[in-house]
């Protein structure tokens, strides 16, 4: 939104107006920072890396999301002498999560390989001197603690960027503002209600009969509701009082209500689409009668549609490293859909 502009002052008061919405790819905004800067020893990322990495925990839906497909290709890897189950799964995470991933090939004192070790994305920086230079660069008490690995002995996967070809970036990258804006909406509403001291109505008194006693006694009770226990109800009784002595005129309430509601869903909706996730394998509660469909269904067309072309884009590493150290199958609680649909639409 472009800067506001202050209107004439008239009469005593000012009105100020805020431009029309801009688009993203206008002007200097975010996304126009995203290049890689070049250090003297590595190149630093085109984002944070941090950021990243606590942005996974900013919404329910997108940890899921991400928690789903890592325990798909998980389940569906095949152990080998070179790679652990574990050290896949934590290697798939860093790929999903920061559109990054390293292994580093240990080497016995022959040369010839032992095991692929995890090098964590958040730490792991591209050397600028040569080809094949990677260095581990995590934050000290004073300054860097910095390790350069072997020349050769580190393979990159990484999630092409269409504006670099150094670091990947994360697919779901277009939903971080829905994501944030999600953790912001839960954030207000819980402070809301732990601060117990929100003006949320007036309460207006016009009846003839109501003392001046009667008022204060009623503006002790107000107070003491306040905090913990601010959710009691109050009694008044006015005799010979009129339909309208006594009226409660809402001013945040109900508005703040509906909003928050609203927030929550669309930005649900955002992640699940940047995740191509079923809502319905995510334990959502459909709000219509007619329901998400076939979970069976889903869990197939997803497994074929997204975790599939997953392990196609991990299988790089047989290419680099000269044998098969990735191999899949599909998991037994997968195949095990497959009779059980047929049998559903006989």
């Amino acid at each position: 939104m472009s800067v506001s502009q202050q209107l004439p002052v008239a009469d005593g008061w000012t009105a100020y107006t805020f431009g029309e919405p801009e688009s993203v790819l206008d002007r200097s905004q975010i996304f126009d920072l995203f290049q890689v800067v070049r250090g003297a020893l590595w190149y630093d990322p085109p984002i944070s890396q941090l950021g990243l990495g606590k942005a996974y925990r900013m919404a329910p839906h997108h940890q899921s999301c991400v928690l789903l497909k890592r325990n798909l290709l998980a389940a569906s890897f095949k152990p080998n002498r070179w790679l652990s189950r574990e050290e896949f799964g934590s290697w798939a995470l860093d790929y999903l999560i920061f559109g990054n991933a390293y292994l580093e090939r240990v080497d016995s004192v022959v040369g010839t390989p032992i095991n692929l070790k995890r090098s964590p994305a958040a730490w792991t920086r591209v050397g600028t001197e040569k080809p094949g230079q990677y260095w581990f660069v995590q934050p000290g008490v004073l300054n860097y603690d910095y390790h350069e690995y072997q020349a050769g002995t580190v393979h990159h996967l990484l999630e092409p960027d269409p504006l670099q070809e150094i670091y990947g970036m994360p697919e779901y990258l277009s939903a971080v503002q829905s994501g944030l804006l999600n953790e912001n909406a839960t954030l207000f509403r819980r402070r809301y209600f732990l601060n117990g001291s929100h003006a949320g109505f007036i309460l207006y008194v016009s009846e003839a009969s109501y003392s001046n006693e009667d008022a204060e006694e009623l503006k002790e009770q107000l107070r003491a509701a306040k905090g913990p226990g601010n959710f009691r109800n109050l009694f008044m009784h006015i005799p010979n009082g009129k339909k309208d002595g006594v009226q409660i005129l809402p001013i945040a309430e109900v508005a703040a209500k509906d909003e928050f509601l609203g927030i929550k869903e669309v930005t649900r909706d955002d992640m699940l689409a940047a995740h191509r996730v079923p809502p319905q394998l995510l334990g959502i509660v459909p709000k219509n009668g007619t329901g998400f469909g076939s979970v069976i269904d889903a869990a197939r067309s997803f497994y074929a549609l997204e975790i599939c072309p997953l392990q196609t884009r991990l299988m790089a590493l047989n290419d680099w490293f000269g044998e098969e150290v990735l191999a899949f199958e599909e998991p037994a609680n997968i195949a095990a859909l497959a009779p059980a649909a047929v049998a559903a639409k006989g």
